[in-house]
This record gives structure tokens, C-alpha cells and sequence, in this order.
């Protein structure tokens, strides 16, 4: 079988571990192949909710092995707490597997992240302050920790006095800050080493193999298209790639095993963190969204900004990423509202745009232009099948299907993991 990579088609948050879910059975590896635990998946399995910030959705489900790729930055007492925890619900954490080549998130990175935010002031980027940026950019400046490094202990000392070589100056002399004792941080460090050694693999090769043997392999991206560190709205967005071809650079197989693309697109828009936003709601629609689709960060609990649908932000992920199909979430949240607008394109300097500018200052001043559609009043939390929707909900799902790009293949109208509408196979 081929690999199917599943990402976020607007500002992450979509609700990609559904996507996941209803693949189920078929699955043998769920792989995470970016970011860190700046990103979160909250998956309902029957009365049960379950938060998910560094681990793949696969854990939660039998049979399938989940993988933590070396395209991932990974915090170490995180990875465990969230282990714990599930271990504690009664889940089977055992199979999971982690690259040796992936790099760890330590107490300087989130140290940095945070006093960089802090020193920023009203230019922010809206990081969460979890050591992601700091442990990228030393990534990219060859001077990163990576799993591997934890069994051998004079190499782990080399590279953290290496490293802290350069940021204790900085955090003295920059932002009065103390500095960072290389022996405490390898002291953390190393007290996770036996634990994790079970876990740690050639996660490549082990993939590459899978996949020769036909078996399915799934990569769930983190943070979405709009958040891509080359193809979001940059700064104000992720530091690893969340984008499609992140899938192969950030698991080690080749793109030409990737055959379906799945992109997660809500049935309107939200947005954590600063950055433009053209269809951004500041009145009572806002708030509805908002608490009817219990717009909160699962990692942090911040409150997400909201908006309508963005059909040019889809087209324009359904290009990035090769979208073969969308998975629409949440079309439930939008029960109740009389009409529905869909932003299908820009205003920019009186000029309308069809698609996203590139230039981020256009973006940011691009005024939404809306058509209305209808909406509906009846529960449809309980439907599955297409047919079965009210008819102007029909309406509202084949529009957006045609203005954004590739087919939508399955609607979400409630929370629970099977609280979905199938039109496609995702597989077919």
C-alpha cells in the first residue's frame, strides 16, 4: 500500500486525529513527522476525550504502531507525561517507536523561547513558549541534541557545553538572565536515557521496510499549511514543515511512496496566534463559533480566534499540498445560524483577488468578499449519510467542494470519533 499523508488545510486545529480515526483498522503506522508538543490532537473514543500533544492519534488505536519521526523535536518529560497518563487510562503505549535521529527540546530552548517572546514586546509571533523555535534554528546550526546522543554521554556533554557555550552569553549579557549549568542539563537528560532506549529505532528503515511489505502507513502532520515555515504567513508561523512534502523530509521515505494527500479544512476557520486572518470575526458570530465549537487550544487552552470559511486559503493548500481529499470537520458547529458567509475571495487595494496574495503585507490588508448561503436548524449530529443532511447543509458542503479545490470525501458532524458522514474512501 501506499504512504497517505493527513494535514491541516488552514491554521492547524482542524481536527486531523478524526481523519485518523476513520481510517482505524486499515492502518499499521501512524507516523508524526513535525513540529514538537506545540500542537495538539483531541481525539473522543466513546465518553472518553483524550489530549494529545507529542504523540501520534495512532496510540490510541489496537494494533496500529505509532512513530515519532526525525522530523519532530521532542520533549523528553513531556513525551513521558503524556506516556504516563495514557498508560493510566489503560492504553498500550508499548509499541511505540521513536527516531534515533530526531532532536530533543531541552530547559535552555524553552528558557530562550521565552525571554525571546518577552523581549519582542508588541512584535511577538505568538509562540507558545515551548522550546520548538530555539530547538529548530539549532538544528539548522548543527548544534542540536539529538536521541541518539543520549547513549553516549561524552558525546551528550561535548554538545550541550557546545551549545550553551554561545546561549549563556546571550542570556547574561542579552536578557539578565543566569546561566544554564551544562551538568544539570545532561543530569536531566540522561536520567530519560534507559527508559526511552527501548523505543528508540531506524524509524526510516523500519517505515521503508512497512511499506515493501504493503503495509499502510499514515503520516499525520502537526500545525497545518498556513503554519508551514516556508509556505504559511511568515513569521508568524511553525518552525518545521507541516506541509505534504514535510512527510518525506521528516520520516526519511521517498515522496514518490506518497499517493493520497488528505487535507483536514474545518467548516469555518480558526487561528491561534498573531498573524493576519482576513476572515477574523470580532462581533457575536465570533463568540458563537467560538463556544459552540469549543474553540480552545488543546495544548495550551488559549482561545482561538474565529472566522468563516476561506475557500481562497483552501485552494491555495490544495495546491501546495497535492490535496487528493479534504476531510470537513465540524459542520455541526455551524447548526443554528440563519445564514452562513463564505469568504471566496479578496478585496486588495480595490482590486479582487482570486487567490492568496504572496505578498504578506497584501494578505494582510486583503478584505474578505463573501457570498451567503443559507442555513439550517436540525440536530445533524446523529446523520450518516449525505442524503440524509438538510437540504441547504447539502448546499453549503457541494459549494465549498467547488470552490476549494479537490473533493471533499468526508464530513464531520459531531465530536465522537464516529461522528462522520463518508462520501469517499479516503483509501480508494
Amino acid at each position: 500500500m501506499p504512504a497517505i499523508v493527513i494535514i491541516g488545510a488552514q491554521w492547524g486545529d482542524e481536527g486531523k486525529g478524526k481523519a485518523t480515526d476513520l481510517l482505524g483498522s486499515r492502518i499499521d503506522y501512524v507516523v508524526k513527522f513535525n513540529g514538537g508538543n506545540n500542537a495538539g490532537h483531541t481525539v473522543v473514543i466513546g465518553n472518553q476525550k483524550y489530549a494529545l500533544h507529542l504523540l501520534p492519534s495512532g496510540i490510541l488505536t489496537d494494533g496500529v504502531i505509532p512513530v515519532i519521526s526525525n522530523g519532530v523535536v521532542i520533549d523528553i518529560e513531556v513525551l513521558f507525561h503524556e506516556l504516563e497518563a495514557l498508560t493510566a487510562r489503560g492504553v498500550d503505549v508499548s509499541r511505540l517507536r521513536v527516531s534515533a535521529n530526531a532532536h530533543i527540546i531541552t530547559h535552555y530552548h524553552r528558557t530562550l523561547d521565552k525571554v525571546t517572546e518577552r523581549f519582542l514586546g508588541k512584535k511577538q509571533i505568538g509562540t507558545t513558549g515551548r522550546g520548538i523555535g530555539p530547538a529548530y534554528a539549532d538544528k539548522i546550526n548543527r548544534v542540536g541534541i539529538r536521541i541518539q546522543d543520549l547513549f553516549d554521554e561524552n558525546i551528550l556533554r561535548q554538545k550541550v557545553e557546545a551549545a550553551l557555550d554561545q546561549k549563556n552569553h546571550l542570556l547574561v549579557k542579552v536578557y539578565n538572565r543566569r546561566a544554564i549549568s551544562a551538568d544539570e542539563i545532561v543530569a536531566n537528560l540522561l536520567s530519560y536515557a534507559e527508559r526511552l532506549r527501548p523505543m528508540v529505532a531506524d524509524t526510516a528503515l523500519e517505515l521503508n521496510l512497512a511499506l515493501d511489505a504493503g503495509k499502510t502507513v499514515l503520516f499525520e502532520g502537526g500545525q497545518a499549511t498556513m503554519l508551514d515555515v516556508d509556505h504559511g504567513t511568515y513569521p508568524f508561523v511553525t518552525s518545521s514543515n507541516s506541509t505534504a512534502g514535510g512527510a518525506s523530509t521528516g520520516s526519511g521515505i521517498g515522496p514518490g511512496r506518497i499517493e493520497r494527500v488528505i487535507g483536514i479544512v474545518k467548516a469555518y476557520t480558526t487561528r491561534v496566534g498573531a498573524g493576519p486572518f482576513p476572515t477574523e470575526l470580532f462581533d457575536e458570530s465570533g463568540e458563537f463559533l467560538r463556544s459552540a465549537g469549543f474553540e480552545f487550544g488543546t495544548t495550551t487552552g488559549r482561545p482561538r480566534r474565529t472566522g468563516w470559511y476561506d475557500a481562497p486559503i483552501a485552494r491555495y493548500s490544495a495546491r501546495i499540498n497535492g490535496v487528493t481529499d479534504f476531510v470537513m470537520t465540524k459542520l455541526d458547529v455551524l447548526t443554528g445560524l440563519s445564514t452562513i458567509p463564505v469568504c471566496v475571495a479578496y478585496e486588495v487595494d480595490g482590486t479582487r483577488v482570486e487567490e492568496v496574495p504572496v505578498s504578506q503585507s497584501d494578505f494582510h490588508h486583503a478584505v474578505p468578499i463573501y457570498e451567503e448561503f443559507p442555513g439550517w436548524t436540525e440536530d445533524i449530529t446523529s446523520v450518516r449519510e449525505f442524503e440524509d443532511l438538510p437540504a441547504t447543509a447539502q448546499s453549503y458542503v457541494l459549494a465549498i467542494e467547488a470552490m476549494s479545490g479537490s473533493r471533499i470525501s468526508a464530513i464531520g458532524v459531531g465530536p465522537g470519533r464516529d461522528a462522520i458522514i463518508v462520501r469517499h474512501d479516503l483509501l480508494g
